[in-house]
């Protein structure tokens, strides 16, 4: 029997599965019918009842048209192939938090349903999400949270290849072990609740520093929420899905409830200090009514207003990662006091810990509180004055009051010795005993005071001090890398048959020897003991942290460049006279770069170039098959052609034998598309390895957008 025809929808393509249900009508209407089927219909035939608008023939035509012309690179944004993929690249969960008369603070949903969060996170999360002391205040209220992940590493559904960490700023990389929490409170009076108000939260969980971008995100889609509740978060969830990943150096148009967006994702190549992003008129992006200059940047000037005068105290603070407290009288507040402290180093990543909010359920509360062991390098971000009397043995606290805009500078706070805070009406002050190196820019100072004065924008004012604190940051860390770059080994020390040399130590007196005649005050006109301030950096978790990661990238370009030497050197007049066995065991020496955790492939092939599939088509084809111990079924042993190189039959002929002893194949194709002889023989190994039964191993592109599948 025939089963019935299915009747047509509104819509001129199908629903994705998961949108199938009784909300269907609803997600529709968020995501928009534009392209809504494009990924089911992507490898199979259309279904029944006319999937395109010209009807069955028409749709069967098109997939005719697609499956003649073979199969197509695909683009950097495309697909994940796991359920949630686009979303997670942005964001991990959405979890909304209510307050239960029983329970307190209670999860109320976490959206995926399949998202899977430890009960402590859970509960933190619950913690996080609400104020911490009362307040009286009604309306709706935004602040951010540093959550530690409990529970070890867990799998996503975004396939991140770590591409997305090598080209962003450090200081905007993809957290591993934290979650940032970006939430929208909600306090209204409801006489239909039996405490009388209406409290919850809307959290946005997520990996990404980017707080200008989620709190921008929370303002469009929370009051929806609170009137619509799940439905709406479920659309908005899937046209979240839709978005392509964050590209650092890329503009982004994001549509969500019918606003576009538009963001432009900081890359590591950027210039610091460049304008923010404009209006992108480019042809594969829509017009966006709503323009972020930046996902991530704050208002420093708002935050920094009632310490302006301090703020070089606050950098060096800052700088040398000492435990500081910030006192603050709403979470608002304490989370962009927190945030605009860490922002302050850039482009230096800061790399001890920070809790933008944090409260008295907190996990780790006992270790902070302790009195038997030095605070450890955090800057936590509080609420509750019962903080004034548990943590009142940290070195720095830094009390703030409320924010009053006026026309003249806010009163400024004091610098105050630690033994006055003890009351609970303390009033607000730098409480340290702290005494800075360098001696304050009153210039700038003057400057933002004329600005008050003279009412120039906030954005001005923040820019000025931006630059200032850039330009600070600068000058200190540009004499280290002087000298890092000093201890490289020169690149004619580097030999083809030989192990690389080795990076010479950091030596801290020859450091500061240098600084005679290459120190910061070239750069910088404010005097002080840069020295001691030196001597103190060293002793730092950031200092620690920048070294590790300067010494980690230096290591790489010496293997690259070694690998280099090796695929420059005359192999074929060098194996004349060598054995087998001498030249196996240099490609075996190859496979141990390759594979070698302080050099990826993809590192290679950045820092490298194009030279090691000229390399390895010099080794015989025969010796490739004739390694001992299961070369190709190691998995780790992966062939670089250059996509230039494949110029006839034979090639593509020798590919394919490769190919059918499980060798990992790579196309090298640096340029991002296939020139002359050489694609035509790339389509005829791309046409060869779709057939069936070809076996289970793809042929990739590699360092090119398009991977072939």
């Amino acid at each position: 029997m025939t089963p019935p025809r299915p009747r047509p929808r509104r819509s001129a393509r199908p629903l994705p599965s998961r949108w199938c249900g009784r909300r269907a009508r609803d997600l529709l209407a968020a995501r928009g019918r534009a392209g809504a089927g494009r990924q089911r219909w992507a490898g199979s035939s259309p279904p029944a009842g006319g999937a395109a608008r010209g009807g069955p023939r028409a749709g069967g035509a098109v997939m005719d048209a697609l499956s003649r012309a073979g199969p197509r690179p695909r683009r950097a944004a495309a697909a994940s192939p796991l359920p949630w993929g686009r979303f997670a690249a942005w964001i991990d969960c959405v979890c909304v938090v209510t307050f239960d008369l029983e329970l307190g603070q209670a999860m109320e949903l976490v959206y995926p349903h399949d998202f899977r969060l430890t009960e402590k996170e859970k509960t933190s999360i619950c913690y996080l999400s609400f104020p911490d002391s009362y307040s009286g205040g009604l309306g709706d209220t935004q602040f951010s949270f540093r959550l530690r992940q409990a529970g070890g590493p867990r799998s996503s559904p975004f396939q991140d290849d770590g591409r997305y960490n090598r080209e962003a700023p450090l200081m905007l990389q993809r957290e591993a072990a934290h979650y940032f929490g970006y939430v929208y409170f909600r306090q209204v009076k409801d006489s239909s609740m039996r405490r009388g108000y209406f409290q919850k939260s809307l959290v946005l969980v997520s990996r990404l520093p980017y707080v200008n971008l989620f709190q921008c995100l929370l303002q469009l889609i929370a009051p929806e929420y609170f009137d619509k509740l799940e439905p709406c978060l479920e659309a908005v969830c899937n046209e979240i899905d839709q978005w392509p990943p964050p590209v650092p150096g890329q503009t982004l148009n994001l549509p969500v409830m019918g606003v576009v967006i538009q963001v432009r994702i900081p890359s590591r190549v950027d210039k610091p200090g460049s304008s923010p992003v404009k209006q992108c008129n480019q042809e594969n992006l829509l017009p966006a009514p709503l323009v972020l200059p930046s996902v991530h940047e704050l208002d420093l000037f708002r935050c920094f207003q009632p310490v302006l005068i301090h703020i070089q105290m606050l950098w060096e603070l800052m700088l040398l990662g000492e435990p500081m407290v910030v006192m603050a009288p709403s979470p608002t507040m304490s989370s962009e006091m927190v945030l605009a402290l860490t922002s302050c180093l850039a482009p230096l990543r800061y790399c001890c810990d920070f809790r933008p909010y944090f409260t008295i359920h907190d996990s780790e509360f006992k270790e902070y509180t302790t009195r038997t062991q030095a605070p450890p390098n955090i800057v936590v971000g509080v609420t509750n004055p019962f903080f004034i009397k548990t943590l009142q043995h940290w070195p720095h606290i830094l009390r703030v009051g409320e924010l009053r805009m006026s026309g003249d500078l806010p009163k400024q706070v004091k610098v105050k010795k630690l033994a006055k805070l003890k009351t609970l009406d303390t009033k607000p002050g730098i409480y340290t005993s702290y005494k800075t190196f360098l001696h304050k820019d009153k210039t700038l100072i003057k400057r933002l005071l004329k600005g008050i004065q003279r009412k120039r924008p906030s954005e001005v004012q923040s820019a000025l001090l931006r630059r200032h604190l850039l330009e600070l940051t600068q000058s200190f860390i540009i004499p280290l890398e002087h000298y890092m770059a000093s201890l490289m080994p020169l690149q004619r020390a580097i030999t083809p048959w030989k192990n690389p040399p080795q990076i010479r130590p950091f030596c801290q007196e020859d450091f500061m020897k240098s600084l005679e005649h290459a120190g910061p005050q070239l750069t910088c006109v404010l005097k002080g003991d840069w020295l001691g301030l030196y001597r103190r950096f060293f002793k730092s978790p950031n200092f620690d942290g920048w070294f590790r990661q300067r010494h980690r990238e230096m290591t790489q370009k010496l293997e690259a460049l070694h690998l280099e030497a090796i695929c420059e050197a005359d192999i074929v007049a060098w194996m004349k006279d060598k054995s087998e066995v001498e030249i196996v065991d240099l490609v075996l020496k190859l496979r141990e770069k390759l594979v070698s955790p302080s050099l990826s492939l993809h590192s290679f092939l950045s820092l490298g170039g194009e030279k090691c599939g000229t390399w390895i088509t010099r080794v015989p084809w025969k010796t490739l098959f004739s390694l001992p111990g299961g070369l190709g079924n190691s998995g780790k042993f992966r062939v670089c052609v250059k996509s230039s190189e494949l110029g006839g039959s034979r090639d593509v002929l020798r590919l394919l034998r490769l190919r059918w002893c499980f060798l990992p194949v790579f196309i090298l194709n640096c340029s991002g598309h296939v020139p002359g002889a050489g694609g035509k023989a790339l389509e005829r190994v791309h046409s060869h390895f779709q057939r069936p039964g070809q076996g289970k191993r793809p042929l990739e592109c590699v360092h090119s957008h398009f991977p072939c599948r």
